[in-house]
């Protein structure tokens, strides 16, 4: 992988993690497209993620911080509750990844027919989102937490969109626009360092093996994902605010086709 490729999936992954688009899905179709193989550089994919994860701490720093002033105070209070929704809404992802991650990447690697139907799915969950008009709660449930990480866990499938999916699901539940986006963002955090976790433990394990980029591509994918990944959550956050899911579901629609008809 040379430095441009590396730049082009490191903006893919940065954009679309936060957009709902399917980054995964995305970085299969870039994958094709260039000719690499994002799942074989072990350490370029946990770079990625990392790199996503560190722009939503800087982007969203205010409210962990609110989160861990109020955890450190050892109490029931509303910073607790949100980070308990947090722990809940990651079971679901936490079961499929562990149990049914590899087949599922096995399953969709280079398989573009099958991106292109899940990129529909979002589509059509988008869309349906911008008709429902749903009583606005004021604040998520444990309960919304679950099914909203039910819709995260689904979201494992590349093609189906997790930010789109999660905050359909929480728009669909009732809960104001305002406070999805953010916890959207904020629980993806732990996932993430679990499945870059886990693929540590794999290599320390032999059964995979570090390396393939080089220092130079990987430098330039991290700073790329991380840059770009700053720009989309702040962009996707006022998206949220005023409504405008719909033009995305157009936007998956018309790469789905695309994937689909460029694998026939």
């Amino acid at each position: 992988m040379d430095w441009l490729q590396a730049l082009i999936l490191g903006i893919i992954q940065g954009l679309t993690e936060y957009l709902p688009v399917s980054s995964s899905g995305h970085l299969e179709i870039g994958n094709v497209l260039l000719g690499v193989n994002i799942e074989e550089n072990l350490t370029f994919d946990v770079m990625l993620h990392l790199a996503t994860v560190l722009s939503t701490l800087v982007v969203l720093w205010s409210e962990i911080d609110w989160i861990l002033k109020g955890l450190f105070k050892f109490e029931m209070n509303a910073e607790t509750k949100y980070a308990l929704n947090i722990v809940v809404s990651m079971i679901p992802v936490g079961i499929v990844g562990v149990c049914f991650k590899d087949d599922i990447e096995a399953l969709f690697t280079g398989n573009l027919l099958l991106v292109g139907c899940c990129l529909m799915v979002t589509a059509a969950l988008l869309t349906f989102t911008y008709f429902a008009k749903p009583r606005q709660k004021e604040n998520i449930s444990w309960f919304d937490a679950l099914i909203i990480g039910i819709a995260q866990a689904i979201a494992v499938l590349p093609g189906i969109s997790r930010s789109g999916s999660t905050i359909a699901t929480g728009l669909l539940l009732g809960n104001k626009k305002e406070k999805l986006a953010q916890f959207s963002f904020l629980m993806v955090i732990p996932p993430i360092l679990g499945q870059a976790l886990l693929s540590v433990l794999k290599f320390v394990k032999g059964d995979e093996a570090f390396g393939g980029v080089d220092a130079i591509p990987m430098l330039v994918g991290f700073l790329a994902a991380f840059v770009s990944g700053c720009f989309a959550c702040k962009w996707m956050i006022n998206i949220v605010k005023r409504g405008k899911l719909v033009y995305f579901g157009i936007y998956c629609a018309i790469v789905g086709v695309i994937a689909i008809v460029y694998s026939l």
